[in-house]
């Protein structure tokens, strides 16, 4: 950014607050723009599909977000390494800010509140900076509720590294999305469910919706709009989780 360059980077972010503190500072400085790449929304076609349901109008007011992000265990010596180095290898501040940019995206929030938070470290205790499993519950500025699980314990009888999903319930009806496999009836993932008022309906979208945010991403960039997503919102989700980290009672 100090070489006017926009900068795109990878999750989580950031790790403490005072370095959102200095990006959101650098980006009034330059007037360049801070990106990340929250790719469980982003990069999912039935994350896509579901925001174009809600936008619609599909379920009414979203009034609840729950989300499931669990992974399979990746605990090698040089992941110990990073753990002891730079911490960020931690849950909800890690695998979890996927999770709140989803609920503030799907609720129209501006913003939350952390409620609770809790982590623990249940299967590897050989490393002792990992967080194997985190929870947060949040509280939106509109009313919207948020729980949210991440955890690294994906049995490898699963056909794919996490059974991502999300459950969003609005006042006319609900959206479930299986993001990345329909356990023991399809390795295809991006299934999404609707309830509403007229029935019942099923939706498989690989394929079908694309993934807008990029290209209009790009265009922002060429032409100083905020089109694709609101910085502050890059911001946002990324803060949250770290609080939810830091006031996170951790479990023994």
């Amino acid at each position: 950014m100090d070489h006017g360059k926009d900068y795109f980077t990878d999750k989580p972010p950031f790790t403490t607050l005072d370095q959102i503190a200095a990006a959101r500072k650098k980006v009034d400085q330059t007037g360049k723009k801070y990106a990340v790449y929250y790719s469980e929304r982003l990069h999912v076609e039935a994350a896509v599909f579901t925001g174009t349901l809600i936008a619609d109008g599909a379920i009414g007011r979203v009034v609840q977000v729950i989300g499931m992000g669990p992974h399979r265990d990746q605990p090698l010596p040089a992941t110990a390494m990073v753990l002891r180095e730079r911490k960020v290898r931690r849950h909800p501040g890690d695998l979890g800010c996927h999770q709140i940019e989803q609920f503030l995206f799907y609720s129209g929030a501006k913003d939350a509140r952390v409620l609770s938070s809790k982590v623990a470290n249940y299967k590897f205790k050989q490393y002792p900076g990992l967080e194997d499993f985190g929870d947060a519950t949040l509280l939106a500025d509109n009313g919207a509720t948020n729980y949210f699980r991440v955890d690294w314990f994906t049995p490898d009888g699963l056909g794919v590294w996490g059974d991502g999903r999300a459950f969003i319930l609005g006042t006319d009806g609900y959206i479930e999305m299986r993001k990345y496999i329909d356990v023991a009836r399809s390795k295809d993932g991006d299934q999404v469910f609707l309830v509403d008022h007229k029935g019942e309906r099923h939706f498989s979208v690989t394929g079908q919706v694309g993934f807008p945010f990029f290209g209009a991403l790009i265009l922002d960039s060429l032409n100083r709009t905020t089109k694709a997503y609101s910085q502050e919102m890059f911001f946002k989700a990324a803060e949250l989780a770290v609080i939810a980290e830091q006031t996170a009672t951790r479990i023994e």
